[in-house]
């Protein structure tokens, strides 16, 4: 089997991404090029690699057979330049992803943390919604993953072998309204009084959720504003331009002028913090990356 080391980043790249157009913007390629490594990855493998599908494109058992392996080769490949270039690695580094509302409250925190116990680890980050993040882990990308999970909290994706998952911490949604106006002094709102609320919700797709509308808001909510950045819809919130659902445990950072209400009449919202990674033996950096998140939350 004669594979190059750009055709197993292409792979990885792919399974990260979950489409061949993503995966080119990310390599910046064309899409034609990605597609072309794809098949000579095929041809090379005599295995479809591949499941193209309307919605994105999966790995099929035998495209995460050879991406296990893809993984493996490229660290050796890694290795091997920094032998040659005779580069010393003066801390051990962790890549770590986070959902897009885990930064403000967990990294400050861990990365205090760690700092004061492993100061030879040397952490990185990246932020997506959690099923993008465990593509990355899947693909090798990010070593650790704090994750958001929904009840019934079933296994983060339908591969084998599973995931290894740590629970950090529960929490409850919480509803983000101006501190002047409507709701002005009140510690709490009833869920049919948001029917006609002004939302503020980040696009969503079926694979990918993303805060912002109640859920199981009745009726049809009516979106104000989209954004995926926190900061851009909590000053909107502020503004008096509508309102948002987040975490409960954002309230420490919430910006001046957005306060937090529980919802009545409806139940509790309950999202749980995960921390997850490739099954098998955890290396000592990661092990103490994942003790400093849980830790500090």
């Amino acid at each position: 089997m004669d594979i190059s080391s750009t055709g197993l980043r292409v792979l990885r790249q792919i399974a990260e991404s979950g489409s061949f157009t993503a995966a080119a913007a990310r390599l910046g390629y064309t899409q034609s090029a990605v597609s072309r490594q794809a098949l000579s990855l095929e041809r090379s493998a005599g295995a479809t690699l591949f499941d193209r599908r309307p919605d994105g494109v999966r790995l099929t058992p035998a495209g995460l057979t050879l991406l296990r392996h893809a993984r493996t080769m490229l660290d050796c490949l890694a290795a091997a330049e920094a032998d040659l270039t005779g580069a010393v690695p003066r801390s051990t580094t962790v890549r770590l992803g986070l959902f897009l509302s885990a930064g403000a409250v967990v990294l400050p925190a861990a990365l205090t943390r760690l700092a004061a116990t492993d100061p030879q680890i040397t952490v990185t980050t990246t932020e997506g919604t959690s099923p993008a993040l465990v593509r990355a882990l899947r693909a090798g990308s990010i070593d650790l993953a704090v994750l958001s999970s929904r009840p019934p909290h079933r296994p983060l994706d339908g591969e084998s072998p599973r995931l290894h998952v740590e629970t950090a911490v529960d929490t409850e949604l919480a509803l983000a309204t101006a501190s002047a106006g409507t709701y002005a002094g009140r510690t709490a709102v009833h869920v049919d009084e948001l029917v006609d609320a002004a939302w503020i919700a980040a696009p969503s797709s079926h694979s990918e959720p993303l805060l912002g509308v109640w859920p199981g808001l009745p009726g049809r909510p009516r979106i104000a504003h989209r954004a995926r950045d926190w900061l851009t819809k909590l000053h909107l919130v502020a503004g008096g331009f509508g309102v948002t659902t987040v975490p409960s445990r954002l309230a420490p950072v919430l910006p001046p002028g957005v306060s937090l209400l529980r919802v009545e009449g409806a139940p509790a919202e309950l999202r749980r913090v995960l921390v997850a990674r490739l099954p098998g033996r955890s290396s000592p950096a990661v092990t103490a990356v994942t003790r400093a998140i849980t830790s500090s939350v």
